[in-house]
């Protein structure tokens, strides 16, 4: 699953810098990335975008036992066993039906940054920028939110927190580990959600002599 993951997100940051978070080898998720499948590899394929329909038509509701049943019911015929593996692989299982939460809530009243980046993706030196984000990950443990500080020149990953709860503590335990044995940017570039505009995340960029900047709303 962590190759799997890696896969779905290198467009957004590099490979090396995954593979690093997540503690894999690069030559380990190339090895992965490029093997050829086998005939039974590429049944479990199809098969696996069957299953992963029926659970998302389902809202996520549906178990393995459930998923098979619609899958018989529509005239296909695996074994539950077969199913339940491809639904562990994947990463899915069963889940109550709960309200979403958003990675990003721009509805608070904190105050928001101007954009001083202005879209300048490749600053001319390192540790000038970083950037913010916040994401989610299947782990052994269920989803965890995932807050990322990418360096902007080097696109490195200079400082990661894992957590339960989306809220402020996240992102200012990545900012401190960013911190950590490397010299403050100049300057810190986030979208505006609520957990960079917090008091205690902008006491802290203010502190080391971080300048803010929030994107703009539906830019990054």
């Amino acid at each position: 699953m962590r190759f799997s993951f890696i896969h779905a997100k290198k467009a957004c940051f590099p490979v090396a810098a995954l593979c690093r978070l997540l503690g894999v080898s690069r030559s380990g998720y190339y090895d992965w990335a490029t093997r050829p499948e086998s005939a039974h590899q590429q049944r479990d394929r199809a098969l696996r975008v069957e299953v992963l329909a029926v659970h998302q038509e389902s809202r996520e509701t549906y178990g393995a036992p459930r998923v098979h049943a619609e899958l018989k019911a529509r005239g296909r015929r695996v074994a539950r066993k077969r199913v339940a593996r491809l639904m562990r692989q994947a990463g899915v299982r069963a889940r109550r039906p709960r309200r979403f939460v958003r990675t990003t809530d721009s509805a608070h009243g904190h105050p928001v940054a101007p954009n001083a980046l202005a879209r300048n993706f490749r600053p001319g030196q390192p540790h000038r920028t970083w950037a913010g984000d916040i994401t989610y990950v299947w782990t052994d443990e269920g989803w965890l939110y995932l807050s990322v500080l990418l360096d902007l020149l080097s696109r490195k990953v200079v400082g990661w927190a894992m957590g339960e709860r989306i809220d402020r503590s996240l992102v200012v335990s990545a900012l401190a580990m960013a911190l950590q044995g490397r010299p403050a940017p100049a300057l810190h570039h986030s979208d505006r959600g609520s957990q960079y505009a917090s008091d205690d995340y902008r006491r802290l960029l203010e502190e080391r002599g971080i300048a803010c900047s929030m994107s703009r709303k539906g830019n990054c």
